[in-house]
């Protein structure tokens, strides 16, 4: 291990939101992930950092200001809240603004280890002007826009292995050629209506994983050799799992890691920085998604030997 080097990793209590009781959302596992690789000594406190709120002027690069006034003023309609799935509350926006903000300050600090990770984040759904499925701001989106914005980075790639498309990220970055948007998805998921990526991978339902897996192997070292990114954001969504409630996949603990270990290694090997968000899980056991989502930190701390 690099002594100058560590694992940063983006985490505070406020992205654990409370919800009315049996809600869907898993948000325990919020607090449970920390926890875990604390307890288990793969990280230290002192890997964890607490992010400030994003400040409205940088958000106001990638969301309109009529959407980002409604989310501040809880002017949401019962529509728009049916949409993203979470009632509307102050406390709700705080916590998006936290979580976009440890997207971006993870990464200023892959640019220095190679990798840093977001807790929370890969709010994928969220567009310019509206969120949707559980997304109220598109940290991705937001984060790679600051680093364009600041002449930081001239490529990105996007790596989205969700179960779920990432309709918000695909739809907007469509017109910006620095950001090359890639997902592999369930074909017959949520969302319905899917937007264009540049390169979209619809997976059948019940795929396992040597189907899933070759996939993936034939098409990120080809994706990477063509767009020669910069710098990778990667949204590690567990929701591939075959116990996940809402996946439709049939892949396995192993597999998704296996999954994890192929897309850092591939990353590391062309020395591309790369910042991790965990994106989605629904298992119905939550140790499922926990320990599926402590791997995904596991990988990344053996890859890239920090």
């Amino acid at each position: 291990m690099s002594l100058d080097k560590i694992l940063k990793i983006a985490y505070d209590p406020v992205y654990a939101h409370p919800l009315p009781e049996g809600h869907r959302f898993p948000m325990l596992k919020y607090e449970l992930i920390p926890e875990q690789l604390l307890y288990e000594g793969s990280i230290t406190t002192g890997n964890i950092f607490s992010p400030a709120p994003c400040a409205d002027e940088i958000i106001l690069l990638t969301h309109d200001k009529v959407y980002l006034d409604k989310l501040h003023d809880q002017t949401l309609s019962a529509r728009e809240q049916r949409h993203i799935g979470f009632p509307q509350s102050p406390e709700l926006t705080l916590r998006e603004r936290v979580i976009t903000q440890g997207t971006i300050d993870c990464c200023t600090y892959a640019l220095e280890n190679g990798v840093a990770m977001n807790v929370a984040g890969g709010t994928h759904h969220a567009f310019a002007d509206r969120g949707e499925g559980f997304c109220l701001l598109n940290d991705f989106a937001v984060a790679a826009n600051y680093l364009l914005h600041k002449n930081m980075v001239a490529k990105i790639l996007i790596i989205d292995l969700d179960v779920h498309q990432g309709n918000g990220t695909a739809k907007l970055f469509e017109n910006e050629k620095r950001v090359f948007t890639f997902s592999m998805h369930g074909r017959h998921n949520y969302p319905f209506h899917k937007e264009n990526s540049d390169l979209d991978i619809g997976l059948e339902d019940g795929t396992k994983d040597e189907e899933y897996l070759s996939s993936l192997k034939f098409h990120l070292p080809e994706l990477i050799k063509k767009t020669n990114p910069q710098f990778a954001f990667y949204l590690s969504g567990v929701d591939i799992l075959a116990t996940d409630k809402f996946g439709k996949l049939k892949i396995s603990p192993e597999g998704c890691k296996q999954r994890d270990e192929f897309v850092f290694s591939q990353l590391k090997k062309q020395s591309i920085p790369c910042v991790v968000a965990m994106g989605g899980g629904y298992s119905a056991d939550i140790k499922i998604i926990v320990e599926a989502h402590c791997n995904t930190f596991r990988s990344a701390k053996k890859i890239f030997d920090l």
